[in-house]
């Protein structure tokens, strides 16, 4: 959300390895949840209903879906309890199952041994 609004707690280094070609960058359904719910309460405030913004979005910044997937699930049984989150948990799995990179600037993400930028 950060990238597509702009935000300046992303930094230019992250913003620029996102909008990169030669990178693929994923937005994962965990995400997409998360995001669901703080609309929801009214914590995230967007232009336009999220379920027509994150796709416009996605495909104007050339950002692919992620799903959830049982083998990424199982990942958990294997992750120490070092991140409290349960959306910042799966990420975790889910860059561990597929060998992904986290953009995030979440210090506690760093505790797992995921890659992170």
């Amino acid at each position: 959300m950060w990238f597509i609004s702009g935000d300046i707690q992303l930094s230019t280094a992250l913003r620029d390895t996102i909008r990169d070609p030669d990178n693929e960058v994923y937005l994962s359904s965990v995400s997409v949840w998360e995001a669901i719910l703080k609309y929801q309460l009214g914590k995230l405030p967007l232009p336009e209903p999220l379920a027509i913004y994150l796709p416009k979005q996605g495909d104007r910044h050339e950002i692919d879906s992620l799903g959830l997937d049982e083998n990424s699930v199982v990942q958990l049984a294997k992750l120490p309890p070092l991140h409290r989150d349960p959306f910042d948990r799966m990420l975790i799995c889910q860059a561990l199952q597929n060998g992904l990179t986290i953009a995030t600037v979440d210090t506690a993400i760093r505790a797992h041994s995921v890659p992170v930028m």
